[in-house]
């Protein structure tokens, strides 16, 4: 499966290639050597206008459209070299300094800020979510810490009212642990409901 099927005017096509990203360029949350130069690719693509297509999705998906779904997969990838990533990789043993995949992201973090940042005024909220939720991660990077004081509103106002959970967690805990106020955010009303409790019945028309 080639990258160039996000691009695939078959929607079947341009799904499957989503999935080769998390299933072999990103597998459970695995960072490879590959993974560095695919997530330049992907931030590169986030302002194609064939992004904004649909793909199936799976009672459980995000909503939005497959440039939602990119950004979620930057995030994840960016997940693996935060701050706190990096202490539990620490605890166990395994310093990201000494795995040279979590090298090449932390190097191309900047770059990859600038795309996802681009998409957090997109006309579909979603995406705008997905953008936001994305910019978290990387703005553990001490190159880019001077953003957060003007990511914060967007955080508050934008995640922080997300229909996800997900996204509201996302937001108050990067606005705890920024020294922020999150007062006023809800987060998951149901600490047992690990899954899909506010997701909507997803919609894979074109």
């Amino acid at each position: 499966m080639e990258l160039a099927a996000l691009s695939d005017p078959d929607q079947g096509v341009r799904t499957k290639a989503l999935d080769y990203l998390y299933g072999t360029l990103h597998h459970q949350n695995t960072l490879y050597s590959a993974t560095v130069p695919t997530a330049l690719y992907v931030a590169a693509l986030l302002a194609d206008p064939r992004t904004a297509w649909s793909i199936d999705k799976e009672r459980g998906s995000f909503p939005g459209p497959m440039r939602a779904e990119l950004l979620a997969w930057i995030a994840s990838v960016a997940n693996e070299v935060t701050d706190e990533a990096e202490k539990a990789s620490r605890r166990f043993g395994f310093p990201l300094d000494g795995y040279p995949p979590a090298l090449g992201i932390l190097e191309i973090r900047p770059l990859l800020f600038t795309a996802v940042l681009d998409a957090t005024d997109d006309a579909d909220l979603h995406v705008r979510e997905a953008a936001i939720a994305a910019c978290v991660p990387l703005l553990d990077d001490p190159r880019l810490l001077h953003h957060r004081q003007d990511l914060t509103p967007l955080i508050r106002e934008v995640l922080g009212t997300s229909e996800l959970w997900q996204h509201r967690e996302r937001a108050i805990d990067a606005l705890d642990a920024w020294g922020e106020d999150s007062s006023g955010l809800e987060g998951q009303r149901n600490p047992f409901a690990f899954c899909d409790t506010d997701l909507p019945l997803s919609d894979s028309s074109p």
